[in-house]
């Protein structure tokens, strides 16, 4: 074995069992089942110290002190701790000790993971600091007297991820509190020792749903298998080795089950699931942008069942899953990633990885025009007013977020209003790929619509009704009918692909006699820029006319450029001509079907692709 997995091992070994007294587990060696559980009773109330309630504050000192997640000697609550970040709240020792409350973060109190209802608020269960933890005082009561349990659909959720509602574990549908995964285990451990430490006692307690009556098996079966599977899900802690050392030191006796985190299958899973899941199959990529890669597979089978899939990203873990498709978002654009699935069952069992996939993230998303019209001097647009005398108006409110926008007032029944808001400048849309525009619509009265346009001919200079627009495709702006309250539509990622060579965007307003409040915001569109066009080769050539009926004949302009070859290539990426003829070029359209073709023309100056139509 490596020198350094060894040593590693050795100060695991030293940190779980350093401080466990000699001999103090002597009288359960070489036990099994129910007669461990039996010993490891008398065990652990031999020494057993009753305090009083009230100590237990003092005990969370030394117990409950977070020196693991923000490690700044406050609470540490169960309930309100954030091991990933910043808690949204914290308490210090005997300070706002509840008291009264009525949101989260109010105070702090003492919450029994066996409700003390359960066995009358009696001594030494009620100060039993091994189960009896700092708790948020609201948390605490939302958790009220409810099993521990697993929730899909949660009814309330805590600032820290617990939550409440209705379980799915089957053999039980009630209400059930989950606190988040990092500390499961340590919950499930807990009442282990509660249900070793009080076995005599037990079948004296009252009733609940958690327990089945007996001093033995002591949890119903449906909850045993959550504790089971939390147990093993969630290994033991430093934080919780510390934690038993104080508790011993506070009350001498300790939890077994974070001394010896094997005797939780010894005596309650005695022929324990030990067979992993069959490895994911048929891992495969679905798609990829910038920023993420969806991958799917085939689903494992297991002896009792698939728990969840772990996703593996250059073999750290990004996540997991129980479906059989995961998207991996946060992603670098432009980056190769090798990914693969690991299967889990509930009893911790992981398959080997699924075959690995490798995937490159396309390159980053970038705005051709980004207008959100927060600073109406300097915006990408200019009102232009072709009849009456009003006109598009910024507004510091009303757009989306009810942040800046602008806005063209409902104006009266007998004014002929004309009005249009156009892009300042022409976009040249065969620098980019896989146009997506969003925009932000609001509308108040009356039944003028609103249209969303394009040119190829208009000069800019101030007259768009002299030339020719065309509504931009896959846009459907809503027509008002007459509603006297906003409302609001939001258009997202409409295809904008179709469109090539230079256009000029205008927003068209002419009244119909019902005038409309029209409100426009953030205005993004956005593409995928390529490093193989070069932009001087593709300012040089020129194809018309584009879009074309088809069965015309287009011509391919090189101007000054030494042609290599040129390929047709559709949405499939199948090449469909190969042209290799000298300076002009004409392309007869006739055997092509219509749609979007892509047109690779390499010359030795440099590469350029062009978008083709045919209609």
């Amino acid at each position: 074995m490596n020198k350094k997995i060894t040593f590693l091992l050795l100060w695991i070994t030293s940190l779980i069992f350093g401080q466990i007294p000699a001999g103090y587990y002597d009288d359960a060696d070489g036990l099994s089942g129910y007669q461990l559980k039996s010993a490891l009773k008398s065990i652990i109330t031999n020494g057993h110290v009753t305090h009083t309630y009230d100590e237990l504050y003092t005990a969370y000192e030394t117990t409950d002190s977070d020196y693991y997640y923000e490690n700044d000697g406050t609470v540490l609550d169960m309930y309100s701790e954030n091991p990933d970040g910043q808690d949204p709240y914290n308490y210090y020792h005997n300070q706002n000790t509840c008291g009264t409350y009525s949101s989260e973060g109010d105070c702090y109190n003492r919450e029994h993971l066996m409700p003390q209802s359960i066995f009358d608020s009696a001594l030494p269960m009620k100060s039993d600091a091994h189960f009896v933890v700092p708790s948020d005082g609201k948390v605490n009561n939302m958790r009220s007297n409810y099993p521990f349990g697993e929730i899909s659909d949660p009814t309330w959720t805590s600032l820290n991820g617990s939550k409440v509602g209705y379980n799915t574990t089957a053999g039980y549908s009630g209400k059930v509190f989950e606190p988040i995964d990092e500390f499961k285990g340590d919950i499930a451990r807990m009442l282990f020792y509660v249900a070793t430490r009080y076995e005599d006692e037990i079948p004296g307690w009252g009733a609940s749903d958690m327990l089945d009556g007996s001093g033995d098996q002591v949890f119903t079966d449906w909850f045993l298998q959550v504790l089971l599977k939390w147990a093993a899900q969630d290994p033991v802690s430093q934080r919780e080795i510390d934690r038993n050392n104080a508790v011993y030191d506070y009350q001498g006796n300790r939890n077994p089950f974070i001394d010896h985190p094997e005797w939780v299958n010894a005596i309650w899973n005695r022929d324990p699931d030990t067979t992993a899941p069959t490895v994911p199959s048929n891992l495969s990529v679905e798609s990829v942008n910038d920023t993420s890669i969806n991958i799917v597979w085939d689903a494992s089978t297991d002896d009792t069942g698939v728990d969840k899939y772990e996703i593996y990203v250059d073999g750290t873990l990004n996540g997991d899953t129980t479906a059989t498709d995961f998207t991996i978002i946060n992603l670098s654009p432009e980056t190769s990633y090798t990914i693969c699935v690991v299967a889990v069952d509930a009893a911790g069992n992981a398959s080997a990885c699924s075959n690995n996939v490798t995937a490159t993230t396309t390159q980053a998303i970038v705005y051709i025009l980004n207008e959100n019209f927060d600073d109406c001097p300097t915006m990408e647009f200019t009102p232009i007013n072709e009849a009456s005398d009003k006109d598009w108006t910024c507004m510091s409110q009303y757009g989306e977020d009810n942040s800046p926008s602008i806005q063209i007032n409902g104006y009266q029944e007998d004014v002929n209003s004309k009005d249009w808001l156009v892009t300042n400048q022409p976009i040249n849309m065969d620098n980019y790929f896989n146009e997506k525009l969003s925009v932000f619509f609001s509308y108040t009265y009356g039944t003028t619509p609103l249209e969303l346009l394009y040119s190829y001919d208009y000069d800019g200079n101030g007259t768009p009704w002299q030339f020719t627009w065309t509504a931009v495709p896959n846009v459907d702006i809503p027509v008002p009918a007459g509603e006297t309250s906003a409302v609001t539509y939001q258009l997202t990622d409409a295809d904008l692909s179709t469109l090539n060579g230079t256009v000029y965007f205008a927003f068209k307003y002419y009244s119909n006699g019902s005038p409309t409040r029209w409100t426009v915001d953030s205005f993004k569109l956005a593409g995928d820029t390529t490093t193989s066009i070069d932009t001087y080769v593709s300012n040089q050539i020129k194809l018309f006319p584009n879009p074309v009926d088809k069965g015309q004949l287009i011509q391919i302009n090189l101007n000054k450029l030494t042609l290599n070859s040129i390929d047709v290539i559709d949405m499939t990426g199948k090449q469909i001509l190969h042209l290799t003829e000298k300076e002009h070029l004409v392309i007869d359209t006739t055997p092509l079907k219509s749609g979007l073709y892509f047109v690779k023309i390499n010359t030795t100056q440099g590469q350029a692709t062009k978008k083709l139509l045919i209609k």
